[in-house]
Parts: C-alpha cells; structure tokens; sequence
C-alpha cells in the first residue's frame, strides 16, 4: 500500500462499531503503520476520573489493527495472537490521544508491532501515555473482512 497524506478509510473500519464509538479518527496508513486520534470523552474515564485503562487498551488496539492489515487483502486477515501494554501517565478528560502503530518485525505469519499513545499538551507538546507491543498472526479470513451483520457466519450455541 502508497502512503499517503489524506486521511484514509479502511475496510476494517466498515464494521467495526467499537472503533466508531469511540471516535477513532485515522490520521495516516502505510505498510506496516497506522497514525490514529480520539478525543477523551467522560463516559471514558474511570472512577479516578482518569482515562479508563480498557479504553487507552482498545485505542491502541485499533491502531495495532489497522497496521497489521494491508485494506486490499481479503484473503486472509491479521489478529493478535498475544499483547502488553505499560501504562505510564494519566489521560484527562478532553485530552485528544494519539496512537502511532510501526511494525517492528515479520517472519512468516507472525509480526511484532509497537503502538505509542501520546496525549496533546496545551503547549503543542506531547506527553506519553502508554505504550503496546503487540504480536500479531495471519489466518484464513473465514467470516470475510468487513463482514456485515447480514452476511457474518451463523453463531454456534454451546
């Protein structure tokens, strides 16, 4: 895939309603890279009054997404097969976040990618809220990528 300054859409985004919610505007994508941001909303925080953790998890996530997934493949898609994340400052209410997604390394079907999120100060600098490796696999894309409600595998009960 060309890099490109205009910002993107992606397949994956087509369906995906937590990413929506959120309110994940995509900033740039490259092979192997993704820049994503969202505003800090107040049904976003925790009790402390904070960035809930899951939230800064689920932003970071999103980015590793879009990185791991070339939006012309169909064939197969890439999930993550294991991730950490350090939490190191606090995001506040209003904060705009920003996620920068590189992948780092590949072999085979497996990758390794680093997601930094960062939150913009009022002096134009940055601060670094956490950081996420993530370790991504390449499978079979079985349910079809961007997949709608009406044509996603049938549910199996237990």
């Amino acid at each position: 895939m060309k890099d490109t300054d205009v910002r993107p859409a992606h397949p994956i985004l087509e369906q995906d309603h937590a990413s929506r919610w959120m309110g994940i505007e995509v900033l740039r994508l490259a092979d192997g890279h993704a820049t994503i941001t969202m505003r800090l909303r107040e049904e976003m925080l925790n009790g402390f009054g904070i960035a809930h953790g899951g939230m800064v998890f689920a932003f970071a996530d999103s980015a590793f997404a879009l990185a791991c997934n070339p939006p012309g493949e169909t064939e197969t898609i890439t999930v993550a097969s294991g991730v950490d994340i350090n939490f190191l400052a606090p995001a506040f209410p209003g904060d705009v976040l920003t996620a920068v997604a590189d992948r780092k390394a590949s072999a085979g079907r497996s990758g390794l990618y680093d997601i930094s999120i960062t939150a913009a100060n009022d002096d134009g600098g940055t601060r670094l809220i956490a950081e996420f490796r993530g370790r991504s696999r390449t499978v079979p894309n079985k349910a079809g990528r961007g997949a709608s409600a009406t044509n996603q595998p049938e549910k199996r009960t237990p």
